[in-house]
């Protein structure tokens, strides 16, 4: 039996019908019949998660293993803005997140209610569609709660805003079956193959041409920016850029002496990171990404050709480098030894060390660069893959978002490497920043925390290693190791 509240079954059907089949839901009362007709519905799998902020995260890592939309459903309150970060990054890596949350009636909204502030546009500009539903009361009102519920679901890449206002009693579940709602749907405009033709064309008789497909990119280009210093001869006249975060502030400072940029992406946005933007195109970055690189195939390019042997060699430099225990060398030694395995990297020095040892692509909530969330993102993309997921982190993300282990979804694939230097490292290559007393205790969170104890309350096995011997070691077990419970390596540095 379903809610006897007709939004809310409006909600749910239309859910099943724009293709959604995976939830994540947090605890509450107001928002208990949306929790119960998600759970109710066969076509949808409920995953609970008790801290929304983590919860957002967890939905984020699910659309990435995925490619589909996926929900999570919060209460009413302040619960609402526990996701907005988790909202935000979804924003700009354009993943379909759908927030659902219950509300109050609107005539109760600032009287001192209890668990009450205006939700409908709380998340503001980081969903492209935000809609309140109207409790029907008529067919006139129904129909306009279809429309809305449409109007938001057909919105494929990006986060979307459905708010639901439901009335007292709260838990009548009556209803026998859902309604069959009308759906609409949306045909978004795609480049053509002419465009793409011209495109290739525009590619292949430039000078200098370069193709940036963001995240994934190859993790090597930072270092070349270095190793080219002053010379002109390596700087493209025309990029092609598919979108996606890049993780080095050199490249991309490197990539705006470029004459003019193209970008590609599905939202026909334009975004001019580059400062020399002249072009926007609609279409699958990745279609376009892998035409280009057909073409190279049947007519290499010199200035490719240039920049291939570049990395080539810095390439070649980096395997043969050997460096002392440290971060560095744990990061270096898990990429050699992990294959294809699927790895979530955390922000600051986890991902600017996988940029450097990291031959094969890799995820990273790269959208605004947030500490927050990273453990939860990874921890949601294991729940649903069958394979292993790692997560390479660093102390203060991982202390921050622990709360992603307080969860009965993870599984025995789901492993972390914590690397814990016992503050956040990347403030000492600041330059300038060692003058201030503030920076040890203040500005890099010093601190003498392990996270044994965290792994013991959440039946998560546990090793750490202290010298070059046992991390080796300690890093294969995390590799190989059969389990039904995650894993967890710390690396002290």
């Amino acid at each position: 039996m379903y809610s006897n509240k007709e939004n809310v079954n409006i909600l749910t059907a239309l859910l099943v019908a724009h293709g959604i089949h995976h939830a994540v839901v947090c605890p509450g009362s107001r928002n208990a019949a949306i929790v119960h007709n998600l759970n109710e519905c066969p076509d949808i799998a409920c995953y609970p998660v008790t801290d929304e902020r983590s919860a957002g995260f967890y939905a984020l890592g699910m659309t990435q293993a995925l490619n589909e939309p996926v929900a999570v459903c919060v209460t009413s309150g302040t619960a609402l803005l526990n996701l907005a970060p988790a909202v935000a990054e979804a924003y700009y890596q354009h993943r379909p997140l759908v927030v659902i949350s219950a509300d109050r009636p609107q005539q109760w909204i600032d009287q001192l209610d209890g668990q009450t502030l205006p939700q409908t546009d709380a998340l503001g500009r980081f969903v492209r569609r935000a809609v309140s539903l109207p409790e029907p009361h008529n067919a006139e009102t129904r129909w306009y709660c279809n429309r809305l519920v449409n109007e938001a679901l057909i919105e494929k890449h990006a986060p979307i805003h459905i708010n639901v206002p439901i009335t007292e009693p709260l838990f009548q579940f009556s209803t026998p079956q859902l309604p069959v709602e009308r759906k609409i749907d949306f045909l978004p405009a795609d480049a053509t193959n002419i465009t793409l033709t011209h495109i290739c064309r525009m590619f292949l008789q430039a000078k200098r041409p370069m193709l940036i497909a963001g995240q994934p990119m190859n993790p090597l280009m930072d270092e070349a920016v270095v190793q080219i210093g002053d010379d002109e001869s390596y700087v493209p006249d025309f990029v092609l850029y598919t979108g996606g975060s890049i993780v080095s502030k050199r490249l991309k400072h490197f990539l705006r002496k470029a004459k003019e940029s193209w970008v590609v992406n599905r939202e026909g946005e334009v975004t001019d990171t580059f400062m020399n933007l002249t072009n926007v195109i609609q279409a699958d970055p990745e279609v376009v990404a892998d035409l280009i690189r057909f073409n190279l195939e049947e007519m290499p390019h010199p200035f490719v050709q240039k920049w291939e042997a570049l990395l080539a060699e810095i390439r070649q430099k980096v395997e043969e480098e050997e460096p002392a225990y440290s971060q560095a060398a744990a990061v270096k030694y898990f990429e050699k030894q992990r294959g294809e395995n699927i790895v979530h990297y955390a922000n600051s020095m986890a991902i600017r060390l996988a940029n450097i040892y990291s031959k094969t692509p890799v995820y990273c909530n790269r959208g605004v660069n947030g500490i927050e969330g990273s453990l939860s993102t990874a921890a949601g993309f294991s729940v649903v893959a069958d394979e292993k997921v790692f997560c390479v982190i660093g102390d203060l993300s991982f202390f921050y978002d622990q709360n992603a282990l307080w969860n009965q979804n993870l599984r025995g694939n789901f492993r972390i490497l914590l690397l814990n230097n016992g503050k956040g490292g990347i403030f000492d290559m600041l330059p300038g920043l060692e003058q201030s007393p503030a920076r040890d205790k203040y500005v890099s969170a010093e601190h003498p925390a392990k996270a044994e104890g965290i792994c013991q309350q959440n039946n998560v096995g546990y090793r750490r290693a202290e010298n070059m011997e046992q991390m080796r070691q300690s890093i294969d077990w995390l590799l190989t190791t059969e389990s039904e419970h995650p894993m967890l390596l710390e690396v002290l540095t």
